[in-house]
């Protein structure tokens, strides 16, 4: 009980024990209702995606980094490609069962925890949306200057298409912008797509399709897909929770203080 802080940050004499976001310099982690089976589906389309929507970054970094390692060990997306094409056999040979057996409990746990999870955290925020407890709306620190606003999710949206991580920077995800620019150079880098776009280009579709690397393409549709939802997702919660903010402050404020029109009696 010794690091529990019973007391509002913003007013030490009102007991809370939920609070329903926080804003920090690296960005604004909130709870809000989400669907348990769309943040599993993300977790099926590529461990850790789950878990990353949800603000739960440790478990989600853990998660993505074993997804490419483990991947990569077992030749899973090859295989899926020989799949996809008719050729049965070499899928079966590509595969490295020692990695791919370790692979399975993994997902499915991702799958299932993300779900667990979901639902847990959609029980907090209601808790913490009926308490309705004060939260910072502003930080200013040494690196970074954070405020709640409201943005567009469609510039969230162009900005993930043009890049995945520049939507998160719209909005100052920070966390997650970083680690969603970092791996798109990786992919982009390994899977050599920019080399059979220019190939492309050039009219030379044999050499375009022989340098690209399966294995390292396939992680590049879930990653665009997740930095374009994430995005999007976030603004507009966000603007909601801006909205919510501004309510409670105009109400405790201002609204007990409104101007009474007395009666004239004639």
């Amino acid at each position: 009980m010794k690091n529990f802080n019973p007391t509002n940050p913003l007013n030490p004499q009102k007991r809370v024990r939920k609070y329903k976001a926080h804003v920090s310099a690296l960005g604004t982690t909130q709870l809000h209702l989400r669907n348990p089976y769309i943040i599993a589906w993300w977790s099926a389309a590529f461990p850790g995606f789950g878990h990353l929507l949800l603000s739960k970054y440790l478990r989600g970094y853990a998660l993505f980094i074993w997804e490419i390692f483990v991947n990569n060990m077992a030749h899973l997306n090859q295989a899926m490609v020989f799949s996809f094409t008719g050729n049965v056999q070499m899928a079966k040979e590509v595969l490295d069962p020692r990695w791919t057996l370790m692979y399975i409990p993994v997902y499915i746990f991702a799958i299932w925890d993300s779900y667990r999870t979901t639902v847990d955290m959609n029980r907090v925020f209601l808790l913490a949306e009926r308490e309705n407890a004060d939260f910072n709306s502003y930080v200013i620190a040494t690196l970074e200057i954070n405020y709640l606003d409201k943005r567009r999710p469609l510039n969230a949206i162009v900005w993930s298409l043009f890049t995945p991580g520049l939507g998160q920077l719209y909005i100052h995800r920070v966390v997650t912008a970083i680690f969603t620019m970092f791996f798109i150079i990786i992919f982009v880098y390994f899977s050599k797509i920019l080399v059979a776009i220019h190939f492309l280009f050039l009219g030379d579709i044999h050499q375009a399709t022989q340098v690209i690397d399966t294995q390292w393409l396939l992680f590049m549709p879930s990653h665009y897909g997740f930095a374009i939802y994430d995005a999007y997702v976030n603004t507009v919660e966000n603007n909601k929770l801006f909205e919510s903010e501004q309510r409670k402050f105009l109400k405790e404020n201002y609204q007990q203080y409104r101007v009474k029109i007395p009666k004239i009696n004639e």
